[in-house]
């Protein structure tokens, strides 16, 4: 069962993905404003057999979609995860023996079908397609070996950057990581039941049709149940964190010359058994 946040009328409600629209179930849990509340009392299972005794509610075409976890406590993200990333930097240093990390504001990403918003100060707006996954089990100090059990659900991730303010200052990320809805989240949640949703899964983006990158997350540097692990040493996981684990090689600067995206521009970022992320691209 698939699980998404989404807006009509200005209203925000929550649902099960079905064949022809949403199901909403948000008015049978009042007591769970959010999937994050539902993913806290470990709630997926209940409000997925409700959606199987329901119709759609809401077809295709008739809301928008958000992000899936809408009010998360914080969402991290992975930097250079892949070899071939490592290697695009061109400084002659091996695999850094810790994860590169960065925060991303929830105000930064939108949902699917949504375009990009490219901001007037730059026209450096690229793609990075990643899998997220979100936390269902509180932790401090997680061991590796218990990490993945910590995961509640799968979704995807175009971690969208405006790639000169990365560097706008001597050390930091955070600028160019959070422009307003420079990114996106979504479709849905994919709810986690085996180590083999994620430990050697296929991922791809694709723009205009064009892929751009491709790999599999068994050739991550650090693993998704590594990273659960790390991050835990210094901050608390709790339910509704979100852990962007990381891009391929291929994103628009590293071509030359660069491959910017631009309005009229479709990105999909695809992940073998989550599906598909797409979006566009406006300016602001």
């Amino acid at each position: 069962m698939r699980l998404a946040t989404f807006t009509v009328d200005g209203q925000q409600l929550w649902g099960a993905v079905g064949e022809t629209g949403m199901i909403a179930l948000s008015d049978a849990f009042p007591q769970w404003p959010s999937l994050r509340w539902v993913i806290a009392a470990r709630g997926l299972e209940t409000v997925s057999n409700m959606a199987k005794t329901r119709a759609v509610s809401h077809p295709f075409g008739s809301f928008r979609w958000d992000i899936p976890v809408p009010d998360p406590e914080k969402i991290i993200c992975v930097g250079v995860n892949f070899p071939d990333r490592n290697a695009e930097y061109k400084d002659g240093q091996d695999a850094p023996p810790h994860m590169s990390l960065f925060p991303r504001f929830a105000r930064s990403f939108i949902g699917h079908n949504e375009p990009l918003t490219r901001p007037p100060e730059s026209p450096q707006l690229d793609y990075e397609g990643e899998i997220a996954v979100v936390i269902g089990k509180a932790g401090r100090r997680i061991s590796r070996a218990d990490a993945l059990s910590h995961i509640a659900a799968l979704t995807l991730c175009n971690e969208g950057t405006i790639r000169d303010w990365v560097r706008h200052a001597k050390f930091n990320v955070t600028q160019g990581k959070n422009w307003d809805g420079s990114g996106a989240i979504g479709p849905w949640l994919v709810p986690f039941q085996s180590p083999s949703q994620i430990e050697d899964v296929g991922l791809s983006t694709k723009v205009n049709g064009e892929i751009r990158q491709q790999d599999r997350t068994g050739r991550m540097l650090f693993p998704v149940a590594e990273q659960i692990s790390y991050i835990s040493t210094f901050t608390s996981l709790v339910p509704g964190d979100i852990i962007i684990t990381g891009t391929p090689t291929g994103a628009g600067a590293r071509f030359d010359p660069p491959k910017w995206l631009v309005p009229g521009d479709q990105i999909e970022v695809s992940a073998e058994g989550i599906g598909s992320l797409i979006n566009g691209v406006r300016d602001e």
